[in-house]
């Protein structure tokens, strides 16, 4: 996130490298098309003739043509084709997080469903969280020795379809009652594995077992390429999905609520900071931020800026491409948005080359989950000496920065409702122009907000105090397989430093006078301070970078 945050920063942006797997068709202009796969069923979209390409309007170069209000756009577009929040793949967690031994219970577009692997068919499995028999969450259950799911309630347990295999309280003797009927079966929900993350159908009906075949996720080639380093993140963030999009989506806050971030960029090599003729206006260096939107439909929008473009095709994925060194050229080539792997691809420079992508996943309202990665072929020494825990701490510190921003944010655009967006916010300037289109497509396709169905009303829940609205643990810490390796190792640590403190304190406090010499006594003093000091430093240190950590924008 750290990186992508400084996406604005880049001199220059290329095209992405972004391909479905199953794409039959070439894409004839690159730069108007964002990558589709087929859908189910399909659909002939409806154009409408005052449909208008935006751009925010900038004070030094005016728009001509003005947006639509938000109830102007909704009115005159019912007869367009509406996004079905329920008809898409949606990412759950890098599978790298997710331990096989037992189940995981996550929440996606408001449902309650439990991950976990069917040694049996070699496979992630993705069920309703809730047994058939009193409607306790399976999450809290085992994997058995046969490799079932049991309920830990009742001793309940289930195969990979969901079938009831066991009830442990029916007569052996009697009616197989596990099997004679539906009721004792969980809703299982088609899954599968793409570039290192679990993807489900939030849809158990039997019609949509197949879905895979027919449709996939967005596939991304540089997630699995090996010339590629690559480390994902994953973190529930508390405040909603609109506002998690919207705040990726803007470049111009990086220098301001993200301090110092594009300076350990380019120190890094990430970027190159670029000489601007214009005098910079304050410390930060904000400037203006020449961005234009090239399409908008239900199937997303595509965003031009400066050399490169941006990309957002719901419900879950945003991504850019950038290059901090576009000097070189010669005939190394890039996949087309929507091409396949046998598809003509497009010339670029043979130069460093990083992919900018972020999955972002409705949870609840007023709560989301991020699951963002760098993919990049320059720059490998930091991910090669540290491990991942590492380079977790300046990401989460990144999240952190302007969380609580965007928590109250949320609960003001909250009072105004979504249709009044545009009414409530000014954006006079281009570096608006993603929020403003992403709010557009939000009102014109996806009904102004993410489809909860019945399972929650509108209402966000109530600000928590700041400890809890910070929380790393519960938010990443407890769901993150290095992370909480190194948590358990640095406590582990801590408490060896303690004891090797207090046994240097008793040796000495034990021995004899003229048993332990002089030079002795004072080296076992001296170690017994630094274990003690460091054992104090590592207890903050850990406190504050697996647990809570505040952030204070007036002393940064």
């Amino acid at each position: 996130m750290e990186a992508a945050l400084t996406v604005s920063s880049f001199p220059s942006l290329h095209r992405p490298i972004l391909s479905p797997r199953n794409s039959n068709s070439k894409i004839q202009k690159p730069i108007s098309h964002i990558p589709l796969v087929p859908s189910l069923p399909s659909v002939q979209l409806k154009r409408s003739s005052n449909f208008k390409i935006f751009t925010a309007i900038s004070p030094i170069a005016p728009s001509t043509e003005e947006p639509l209000s938000p109830d102007q756009e909704i009115e005159s577009e019912k007869t367009e084709e509406k996004f079905d929040w329920y008809a898409h793949w949606y990412p759950i967690v890098p599978v790298i997080d997710l331990d096989k031994r037992r189940p995981h219970g996550k929440k996606v577009i408001g449902m309650d469903i439990v991950i976990w692997w069917d040694k049996n068919e070699n496979a992630w499995k993705v069920f309703d969280d809730s047994c058939p028999h009193r409607l306790a969450p399976l999450s809290e259950g085992r994997i058995d020795q046969w490799g079932r799911l049991q309920c830990v309630y009742h001793g309940w347990c289930f195969g990979g379809s969901g079938d009831c295999k066991f009830i442990p309280q029916a007569p052996r003797d009697g009616p197989p009652v596990h099997s004679t009927s539906n009721k004792a079966c969980v809703a299982a929900y088609p899954s599968c594995v793409q570039n290192g993350i679990l993807w489900f159908w939030p849809n158990s009906d039997p019609q949509y077992k197949d879905i895979h075949s027919k449709k996939k996720p967005h596939y991304i080639p540089q997630l699995d390429d090996p010339s590629y380093i690559n480390w994902m993140t994953c973190r529930d963030i508390p405040y909603g999905y609109e506002i998690l999009i919207e705040n990726l989506m803007d470049p111009a806050h990086v220098p301001y609520a993200h301090h110092g971030i594009m300076r350990r960029a380019a120190h890094y090599g990430l970027m190159r900071t670029a000489k601007t003729p214009e005098r910079q206006a304050d410390r930060e260096g904000g400037r203006p931020l020449e961005i234009s939107i090239q399409k908008l439909d239900v199937n997303g929008f595509t965003a031009k800026q400066m050399f490169g473009e941006h990309y957002f095709i719901p419900p879950s994925l945003y991504y850019a491409y950038f290059s901090p060194a576009p000097n070189q050229t010669n005939n190394s080539t890039i996949s087309s948005p929507g091409s396949t792997k046998d598809e003509a691809s497009t010339p670029i420079p043979p130069q460093k080359r990083a992919l900018l992508i972020f999955f972002c996943i409705p949870v609840s309202p007023g709560n989301s989950r991020l699951i963002y990665a760098t993919p990049r072929n320059f720059a490998f020494l930091i991910e090669r000496i540290f491990p991942r825990w590492i380079l977790h701490i300046g990401q989460n510190l990144v999240i952190d920065s302007d969380l609580y921003l965007l928590h109250i944010e949320e609960r003001k655009l909250a009072e105004v409702g979504g249709c009044n967006w545009q009414k409530a916010c000014y954006v006079p300037t281009k570096s608006d122009a993603l929020v403003v289109s992403f709010r557009r497509w939000l009102n014109k396709y996806g009904g102004t907000q993410v489809d909860w169905k019945t399972n929650f009303s509108r209402l966000l829940p109530p600000t928590p105090p700041r400890e809890q609205l910070f929380d790393r643990y519960w938010s990443h810490t407890v769901n993150c397989s290095s992370c909480s390796f190194a948590y358990k190792a640095l406590n582990a640590l801590e408490i060896g430093l303690q004891i090797i403190s207090v046994c240097s304190i008793g040796i000495i406090a034990a021995a004899k006078q003229g048993v332990i010499s002089v030079a002795a006594r004072y080296s076992l003093v001296a170690m017994a301070i630094l274990c003690f000091v460091a054992s104090k430093w590592l207890s903050h240190f850990v406190y504050k970078t697996f647990r809570y950590h505040d952030y204070d924008h007036a002393f940064v």
